[in-house]
């Protein structure tokens, strides 16, 4: 078999016979990196990336079988994954070098082995380093199989050996398979690596985790490819110095995609965080703060109690600044863009930092009211009192919207000890709880009212 080199970009594999520095198809700099790719027409014989094909059938015969769902033994990842895993799901768990991906894995192996047998494919660390991880998360089982390999074909020896229930691949960027030209890593590699693994797992009905590591700018190192073809996408969507992990799903065939997964890292490895109540705010709360506010943000069907902060400071320069920590900053800039034109909120001579405490993210229209609310206490220099908590959405227009979720936002901001609560007006339907008491906010002046501490309360 002849071979040639081409050039192929290893985020989106586009191929091109000679160098460029730039991707025309990802738009990405110096992502091209030189391949050994045979020359002539391909073997009839190779099969597509899944290799899947079924007889014609009409669709009343296509039943659905029932299938059980596998538990983890980890509260927060079965409720993550919408109850459990199933026999052939493919999950890409991705994250951060260090942020725990390797130790989730060895945990959820280690709930898995009580019932099946678990094969752990390691290319990074030797037997010793994952046995001494295994013994300080106190994992042992002697359904728990380890191998350190990198060559697809003798993984396949030991799969058809172990005959496991779930197959553990860490990580798939340091698998190669031997038919193909190319280093560990490259796009040829992880996207033919990953096929076969695919492949091999579907027609046994075998759970297939796949780690994987990002890049500096929180997207999936290699080919993009690998996001369609399994079946769940798990993110560690927080920094790795941080004491919390938020575990997102981004592509889920088998459960929501809207839920979140919240893990504390201990010494006894990742621990579920069930009830994450004021996790994301300060410790001393009763004290005020000036530019502080309280919210409430839903994810999936979680209420999570949000402190935003925000700073309104006087700058020297001519074009101010605007930064936004853990919220979406054009959204940021468009509620500071309507408060300058219906407030009257002179900033444009002002820096404005805004944050949510704790390091989580959150795309919440819900927290617009927050975000407004404490950009008026810092900027009118005045503290907002702790017993207040703010959820709306906030329109350029300077109208306050309804969002959804709010008699659930508002029975856990009660629980929480929150006394009032500034929300759009309620419809009739919305069976608001006595706690906190409702206050009717409809827009931005009626919130800069309730700032300085005046606001009329809500119909019920």
């Amino acid at each position: 078999m002849k071979l040639k080199s081409v050039y192929r970009c290893q985020e989106c594999g586009f191929t091109s016979p000679k160098w460029l520095g730039q991707c025309p198809e990802c738009k990405g700099w110096s992502t091209l990196a030189e391949e050994a790719a045979a020359v002539g027409s391909p073997s009839k014989e190779r099969r597509s990336l899944t290799g899947f094909s079924s007889e014609l059938v009409t669709l009343d015969k296509a039943v659905s079988q029932d299938q059980t769902r596998i538990a983890t033994g980890m509260a927060e990842l079965d409720r993550l994954l919408g109850g459990g895993l199933i026999g052939g799901q493919v999950v890409l768990l991705a994250g951060a070098p260090g942020i725990g991906k390797s130790t989730l894995t060895m945990q959820a192996a280690g709930c898995a082995a009580k019932n099946m047998k678990v094969l752990y494919v390691t290319g990074e660390e030797s037997l010793n380093q994952v046995g001494s991880r295994a013994a300080r998360l106190k994992v042992s089982s002697k359904n728990i199989f380890l191998v350190s390999e990198n060559d697809l074909s003798r993984i396949t020896e030991a799969y058809h050996k172990v005959k496991p229930g779930m197959l553990i691949i860490d990580s798939i960027q340091t698998v190669f398979h031997p038919e193909f030209a190319g280093s560990p890593g490259t796009v040829g590699q992880v996207r033919e690596s990953a096929a076969e693994l695919l492949r091999l797992c579907k027609s046994g009905g075998t759970v297939l985790f796949l780690l994987g590591h990002v890049t500096k700018e929180g997207s999936l190192a290699g080919p993009k490819v690998l996001e369609h073809i399994v079946d769940t996408v798990l993110y560690f969507d927080s920094e790795r110095h941080n004491l919390l992990r938020i575990l997102r799903a981004y592509k889920n065939r088998f459960g929501p995609t809207s839920e979140i997964g919240i893990f504390s890292m201990g010494e006894a490895g990742l621990e579920p965080v069930e009830d994450a109540g004021m996790l994301f705010s300060s410790a001393a709360r009763e004290k005020p703060l000036k530019g502080r506010a309280f919210a409430i943000a839903m994810e999936g069907t979680r209420p999570i109690a949000a402190e935003i902060q925000a700073l309104v400071s006087p700058t020297r320069y001519p074009f101010p600044r605007r930064l936004a920590t853990g919220l979406d900053l054009n959204r940021c800039q468009i509620l500071l863009a309507a408060m300058e034109r219906h407030l009257g909120l002179s900033l444009e001579n002002k820096d404005v930092f805004v944050t949510v405490a704790g390091g989580i993210r959150l795309d919440d229209p819900a927290l617009d009211l927050a975000v407004c609310a404490a950009v008026i206490a810092s900027a009118r220099d005045v503290a907002i009192n702790w017993e207040s908590v703010f959820v709306g959405e906030a329109g350029i227009l300077g109208q306050v919207a309804r969002v959804p979720w709010l008699p659930a936002r508002l029975a856990e901001a009660g629980r929480l000890g929150f006394k009032r609560a500034f929300v759009p007006p309620p419809s009739a339907k919305e069976n608001l709880p006595a706690s906190p008491r409702a206050v009717a906010i409809e827009d931005l002046g009626g919130l800069l009212t309730a700032v300085a501490g005046g606001a009329s309360p809500a119909r019920r």
